[in-house]
């Protein structure tokens, strides 16, 4: 089965990782689907913070990330909830602090989907 990755843009909402000069209000982030090794999981790539620094992903429930759409959702590393109607944001937490991130709602449910159609795909034997 293929897998799925989504590029977006979300906006920082922590200071720590505030983007510092060159892209502006927002920093890119990939969102990764593959069937063949978990697939009730998600996986999204943030990039890392200061100039040198390693990209932190973190993988969780895909129906976390549905969740999350609809109302609060997640105690632990991640957690997700509506911002208004047409944002989500998105908590991380490592043993480096928190970071939070605002998504285009739109992102995330298109991600959702395409997710969905390749989980529905019969296996080739």
């Amino acid at each position: 089965m293929p897998v799925v990755e989504e590029y977006a843009r979300v906006h920082v909402l922590t200071d720590a990782d505030a983007p510092d000069g060159g892209d502006g209000p927002t920093v890119p982030v990939v969102l990764r689907y593959d069937p063949g090794g978990d697939p009730r999981a998600v996986r999204i790539a943030l990039p890392g913070r200061g100039p040198g620094a390693r990209v932190r992903e973190f993988v969780f429930a895909r129906e976390l990330l549905e969740r999350g759409l609809r109302g609060p959702a997640g105690t632990g590393e991640v957690r997700v909830w509506p911002c208004g109607r047409v944002q989500t944001v998105v908590e991380f937490h490592s043993a480096h602090g928190c970071s939070v991130v605002q998504f285009d709602a739109k992102a995330l449910i298109r991600f959702l989907d395409r997710t969905y159609a390749v989980a529905a795909q019969p296996v080739a034997r």
